[in-house]
């Protein structure tokens, strides 16, 4: 008898301030990370895809993202003063590109 299946990890990656494409008000959005890996014997092996969203944390929206998109707002957390996440800095306007 074989197990196999599948096991999803998420990984927040920064905190940033943007636009929000459902409500319209600069907001605090999470910038998460999702991977689903293969696992067999209920060990994870190989991740089969890998998915990048953005959450406002006024309305609960949340936006899909490019992988390119990710590492852009990524950079731009960690390059905001202070270094590290961007908690409560007034950073450049991000609408997301289906808005």
């Amino acid at each position: 008898m074989v197990f196999f299946g599948t096991k999803g990890y998420l990984y927040q990656l920064a905190i940033l301030t943007l636009v929000c494409g459902g409500c319209g008000n600069p907001a605090a959005h999470t910038l998460r990370k999702r991977v689903t890996k293969f696992t067999l014997f209920f060990v994870p092996l190989f991740p089969i895809s890998t998915k990048y969203a953005t959450q406002c944390t006024f309305c609960g929206t949340e936006q899909k993202v490019t992988a390119e998109q990710a590492e852009q707002l990524q950079a731009q957390a960690a390059g905001a003063p202070g270094g590290g996440q961007a908690y409560g800095q007034s950073q450049q306007p991000y609408q997301h590109p289906g808005v």
